[in-house]
């Protein structure tokens, strides 16, 4: 006859290896528990707002200022939440003078074109059929690093409408 202990001890052993298998099985599937491990993806920190660029309205008064953050080597200034249209002027608030890129970001269905004019006139369109946020970088010859300033109006409508 086989003591009870040894008798009970191979179905629950098998019980237990089922029930943890089952355990690790749905843990793997928590969302969150993959930033307790100490090897789990880190999440990437929002870019810090920067003030290198000083706004006025195209009257020369003080305008609102649009976030500015560093995007690598690229000085990106932040129209999401521009109205439909507008305009300003930007100067840098640097004795040095521009950086060596500058781009801006919109939202799609909000602005159409964005002018800019500084040592070159350029328009560029947007998107509309772009999901989010767009960057728009400036090509290297629009402005110079000695450009006094850099005027940016934007309206809804694009291009040829």
């Amino acid at each position: 006859m086989i003591p009870f202990d040894r008798a009970v001890a191979g179905p629950v052993r098998a019980l237990l290896a089922v029930t943890l298998c089952a355990v690790l099985a749905g843990c793997s599937s928590l969302p969150r528990l993959g930033s307790l491990w100490p090897f789990g993806a880190k999440p990437v920190a929002a870019a810090p707002a920067v003030d290198e660029i000083a706004f006025a309205a195209a009257d020369g008064a003080a305008s609102t200022a649009f976030p500015q953050y560093w995007k690598r080597n690229t000085l990106v200034v932040d129209l999401s939440a521009a109205p439909v249209s507008g305009s300003f002027t930007m100067t840098p608030r640097s004795a040095a003078g521009w950086p060596v890129r500058l781009a801006f970001r919109v939202r799609p269905g909000t602005i159409g074109q964005l002018e800019v004019q500084a040592a070159q006139r350029v328009l560029l369109p947007v998107s509309a059929a772009a999901t989010g946020p767009v960057d728009l970088e400036l090509a290297p010859s629009v402005y110079l690093r000695d450009t006094p300033q850099i005027r940016v109006s934007w309206s809804q409508s694009s291009p040829g409408v």
